[in-house]
């Protein structure tokens, strides 16, 4: 049961007050202090609902009271009891934090009014509060699931750009080699900015056919090509208020590249078929395991296009040039494999941990995954090197 104290040293109005709040609050247990420093002792024992406190009071007054709880418990509600020759002081304690205050003598219903409010505003701030832990909750489960792993100098350097970039609004390019960890970067980047309350919207230019990436960027109206038997918003109008992923932005068609190029200059889509011009409110982030400088000398890219994507460029290194990370990542890997499949997480020995960091990884991250998850069906506890072959073209992609 929630608790309001009531903090006055005239017991005949803290009586009252008791009795016409108890009986319009029956949900509620009351506890009367009759002194200020009696009040504080109440409220660094247990947590109020409500502090409803006098002004002038004996040992304490309502307004150090009011201050001295703040301090330590900041959420507390306060209603202040003034005479009329307080009510400047009783304004002060509004702008110290009270929530409002009633004049002596009280109006009765003015009083049980407040009070209620008081009480409502306790309990949205409560509940916001919760859902703020459980949002945080949610996005530490995010964050886990797109982490980083590695103390290598090389990741390091990649974290210390992430967390001065993250809060603005700056386009980001992300280059490296397939499987080394790019999407990551892309998610750390998202969840640590003030866009995180929006979506992220992932793209994979490669996937998609040529005819059909227009279609995905920007959506289409109905009749607009054979199959489009109904409206659909685009990748860019679904991410408006987030972030939008274009991976592998360097097989984009050069047409497309034109379209999101005049995306990024005017914050409007097209769809297609229509004439209409729809705002958007997204930050673009990018992917490329090819070289856009190269590309751009063959026709392939758009150099305007990768001026406007490249205001902050991320290369995201091999897992050769960081082998220093494998054993943590062998470690992670290990654990995420044995919550997948239900089983205890087994071991690997020094010597397999060595034998994995000599291997040259053309398919980087993915392919340690992939190659950990085969030794822990395969092998015994602990996994030993022996058991380690090298795995063909096919799982290396």
């Amino acid at each position: 049961m929630q608790k309001i104290l009531i903090v006055e040293d005239e017991k005949a109005i803290s009586g009252v007050l008791h009795s016409i709040l108890s009986d319009e609050l029956p949900d509620y247990h009351f506890e009367i202090a009759e002194d200020g420093l009696e009040g504080y002792k109440y409220i660094e024992k247990e947590d109020f609902a409500l502090v409803i406190s006098d002004i002038k009071m004996p040992k304490l007054s309502g307004t150090e009271l009011l201050k001295q709880t703040l301090q330590v418990k900041p959420d507390t509600t306060f209603l202040m009891i003034s005479g009329h020759a307080d009510i400047d002081t009783a304004v002060r304690c509004l702008k110290e934090g009270a929530y409002d205050f009633i004049s002596k003598p009280i109006d009765i219903n003015r009083l049980i009014t407040s009070v209620k409010n008081a009480l409502d505003k306790g309990n949205l701030q409560k509940d916001n509060k919760h859902l703020k832990q459980e949002n945080n909750q949610l996005k530490k489960k995010v964050n886990k699931k797109y982490q980083m792993i590695g103390n290598s100098a090389a990741l390091k350097r990649i974290q210390d750009i992430i967390d001065k970039v993250a809060p603005s609004d700056a386009r980001v390019m992300i280059t490296g080699p397939n499987g080394a960890g790019k999407e990551l970067v892309a998610h750390a980047i998202h969840s640590q900015s003030e866009r995180s309350r929006g979506p992220m919207v992932e793209v994979n230019c490669a996937a998609i056919p040529s005819e059909l990436i227009e279609s995905e960027l920007f959506g289409h109206v109905k009749g607009s090509f054979t199959g489009a038997i109904k409206d659909k918003s685009g990748k860019f109008e679904q991410a408006n208020g987030g972030t939008i992923f274009l991976d592998e932005i360097g097989d984009m068609s050069l047409v497309a590249q034109a379209k999101v190029l005049r995306v990024l200059q005017e914050s409007k889509v097209s769809p297609v078929g229509s004439d209409k011009e729809n705002k958007v409110d997204v930050r673009v982030i990018a992917a490329t395991n090819k070289n856009l400088t190269k590309e751009i000398e063959a026709g392939k890219f758009r150099e305007d296009l990768f001026h406007r994507l490249s205001v902050i460029e991320i290369n995201v290194p091999s897992l050769n040039d960081r082998r220093e990370d494998i054993p943590l990542l062998v470690e992670y890997f290990t654990q995420v494999i044995a919550n997948e499949t239900g089983s205890s997480p087994k071991k690997f020995d020094e010597k397999s941990i060595r034998a994995l960091q000599q291997f040259d990884w053309t398919g980087n991250i993915r392919e340690l995954r992939n190659v950990v998850e085969r030794l822990i069906i395969l092998g015994a506890d602990p996994v030993t090197c022996l058991l380690y072959t090298s795995p063909s073209p096919r799982d290396r992609g």
